[in-house]
């Protein structure tokens, strides 16, 4: 799917995840919030990304690319008094592996997960 990442975009994507795979998947959900919500957070609200959520060989992937090859994701150790910081903790707990492609003018932050 290609969508502005903005806020209310962010529930209508799981809906639509939930669709496309056929059932209940909270940890797929979750990975498509949290990307989609790290793109309007870091790399600004309104920003064109493209949504992928493919299953093969009993995994899970899912991607989301946006066009600012600078604003990387940085797995963070937060502290109880912290208030953000723990999305990419969550996702990375529940992937079986992620990372980062870049292109000049692009990257797509990706997650694994396996079958539920």
């Amino acid at each position: 799917m290609d969508v502005l990442a903005v806020p209310k975009v962010v529930p209508e994507l799981r809906h639509a995840v939930r669709g496309h795979l056929g059932g209940p998947c909270p940890e797929v959900q979750l990975c498509v919030s949290e990307l989609v919500g790290n793109v309007i957070r870091h790399v600004g609200e309104g920003t064109p990304v493209r949504v992928r959520v493919t299953r093969a060989g009993g995994r899970t992937r899912v991607e989301v690319t946006d066009p600012d090859p600078r604003a990387l994701p940085v797995l963070l150790h937060a502290t109880g008094a912290c208030e953000s910081g723990r999305g990419l903790v969550l996702l990375d707990s529940l992937a079986l592996r992620w990372g980062v492609k870049q292109g000049s003018a692009w990257k797509t932050v990706w997650c694994e997960l396996g079958e539920a």
